[in-house]
């Protein structure tokens, strides 16, 4: 439990003891301002309105209960306003609980008390054509969250739900078996431009009769097993995944082979889901086709809105592989929970699919299927993000570019670093940025990439984190000391140190919230906000400079090491990296 589950727990157990009913919310949060104290209780109000009765005066009743709780834990409880409560935390109680977690490589997070399975739905490219900035956040934020969830110790199944099946790829095998025609050694090496081989596969099928009617019939082979169409098929698949596997690792986000789920994988299941639809009455034959109309949904006439599961011809949907997909899930990965990282643009097709598939009875209630929809990047006049020509940008180009920038930045900043280190931090600049650049937004809105906002030292951005690690550890490395180790008590003295230490206490917060809510903005933003009280710290509480009593050097060299372990943490959990020297 963190601090702020426990502080809620006995505001809540004070609200009861003063008459309030049982189960009202203490809704305890952390204060804005320093003068409100480190938290503040807010739940009083909305009770004292229910009951009827004066909030203020319910609040002193809490406080006066809260006081004989609390004694070894708040310095100070007052009363402000119509009712709020403002908790100060005493200095020596938040100095014992950052002692526990000095040392750990936890930060003083506990596991999950009940691990689950969650399935995470991310990154999602397309065969056969490369990845584009339209990527870059089902990637970059679905395995942020995977990080925290296996950091608190649920099991993490990550699923890549690649585009592999579709009409389409009887155009791609047919222009693969014309260049194989021309060069029988072709698949040895890369496709070379994944975006031209479809671009001129669609030209031959849109221009030839003849070369259309041959993809048509390779579907259906595909479609039916055909030994020699799915050897071509997945030679199409794994030169894509080769490819989009160094994306991935230059991104250093944890996904890999193992992790691929196509829409291929669930292709054999649809004929049973059908089945099943059909004989327990939710799907019906309307026009020749397979429907299920849902009540839930209504369309422009006000009649329940029909969904297509299997067409006159017999081809199946994406509505249908995604009630196969769901159910895979839960009965054979096990899933506790789902989160699908897909665009707010399928929010509509992913509530048909999922009603479907809890009127069958695939997946229980107690199972959330949880869309964490994101927004799309956008570039600086407010329109989808593309290139000079209108293109899509390629995420390998854009990945490209930001090391160009961050290594001419770093060339300017530090002059005098080796060519082979200027180069690390380089990169670890130039790919932490672009994450960092999507990562610190709200996933649920749009958002403007820029360039100079993304790369900048100053404000919310990874360069600046990282340089605070670097700036910390610097202080290590001019004393000839470790992080680790060192002797001496924490002592909270200064409101600097006091403001400091209760952040660093809320890093189990953010940590749940991230989990339970599926938003790393939630931990950049407290990653920002620690640097910024570090910064505050070390600017009125000296450190190493003469004439500082060495038990207070101690303590604060202390608090220096726990800020540099938590932002590394952190970053961590981002998938961002961290380096020595800036």
């Amino acid at each position: 439990m963190n601090i702020r589950q426990f502080l809620d727990a006995k505001v809540a157990d004070a609200l009861h003891s003063v008459g309030a009913p049982e189960g009202s919310a203490g809704m305890v949060r952390p204060s804005a301002r320093v003068n409100f104290g480190d938290y503040q209780a807010n739940g009083v109000m909305a009770v004292a309105k229910r009951q009827g009765v004066n909030p203020r005066d319910m609040a002193l009743k809490v406080q006066a209960a809260l006081e004989t709780e609390l004694g070894d834990v708040v310095e100070k409880l007052e009363v402000a306003g119509p009712g709020f409560i403002n908790i100060f935390l005493k200095p020596g109680w938040v100095a014992a609980q950052l002692e526990q977690s000095y040392g750990s490589d936890r930060a003083g997070v506990s596991l999950a008390g009940s691990p689950q399975t969650v399935v995470v739905d991310l990154s999602a490219p397309n065969v056969a054509k490369e990845m584009h900035v339209g990527h870059l956040r089902s990637t970059v934020i679905g395995d942020a969250v995977s990080r925290t969830l296996e950091f608190l110790g649920h099991r993490v199944i990550r699923a890549n739900h690649i585009g592999d099946w579709g009409t389409q790829f009887g155009m791609l095998i047919a222009h693969l078996e014309e260049l194989q025609k021309e060069n029988p050694d072709i698949m040895k090496a890369e496709l070379g431009d994944l975006e031209q081989f479809y671009r001129e596969s669609k030209t031959h099928y849109d221009s030839d009769p003849d070369f259309a009617a041959r993809a048509r019939n390779y579907v259906v082979k595909l479609q039916r097993g055909d030994a020699w169409c799915l050897q071509m098929w997945r030679k199409l698949v794994d030169v894509t995944m080769v490819q989009n596997q160094i994306t991935y690792d230059r991104l250093n986000v944890n996904i890999g082979p193992k992790d691929t789920m196509g829409e291929s994988m669930y292709n054999d299941m649809l004929p049973a889901i059908v089945t099943d639809l059909k004989a327990k009455g939710i799907a019906v034959e309307d026009d020749g086709a397979l429907v299920v109309f849902l009540d839930e949904f209504k369309g422009k006439d006000g009649d329940a809105m029909g969904v297509i599961i299997q067409k006159r011809d017999g081809g199946f949907l994406y509505t249908t592989t995604d009630i196969a997909c769901a159910k895979y899930r839960y009965e054979t990965l096990g899933a506790d929970r789902v989160l699908y990282y897909i665009d707010a643009r399928q929010a509509q097709h992913l509530q048909h699919a999922w009603t479907i598939v809890r009127k069958a009875g695939y997946v229980p209630e107690s199972v959330p299927l949880e869309h964490h929809a994101f927004g799309v990047m956008l570039g600086k006049d407010g329109k989808p993000f593309k290139t000079r020509s209108g293109g899509t940008v390629k995420l390998s180009e854009l990945l490209d570019e930001s090391v160009v920038r961050a290594t001419a930045l770093i060339a300017q900043k530090s002059p005098d670093m080796d060519p082979r280190q200027q180069a690390e931090v380089a990169n670890a600049v130039a790919i932490g940025a672009v994450k960092y650049s999507d990562l610190s937004k709200n996933r649920t809105t749009d958002y403007i990439f820029d360039w100079d906002n993304m790369l900048s030292f100053e404000g919310n951005t990874a360069p600046y984190l990282q340089y605070a690690v670097t700036r910390i550890r610097s202080i290590f490395r001019k004393g000839n000391m470790e992080l680790s180790g060192l002797e001496g008590k924490l002592l909270i003295v200064e409101s600097e140190e006091q403001a400091l230490a209760t952040k660093l206490l809320q890093f189990n917060e953010v940590v749940d919230n991230v989990a339970r809510e599926g938003c790393p903005h939630l931990m950049c933003t407290y990653l920002y906000e620690l640097a910024g009280a570090f910064m505050s710290f070390y600017e009125a509480c000296p450190v190493n400079k003469d004439g500082v009593d060495p038990a207070v050097r101690a303590s604060r060299l202390k608090l220096c090491a726990l800020v540099a372990s938590e932002l590394e943490l952190g970053l961590d959990l981002l998938g961002i990296e961290t380096v020595e020297q800036m």
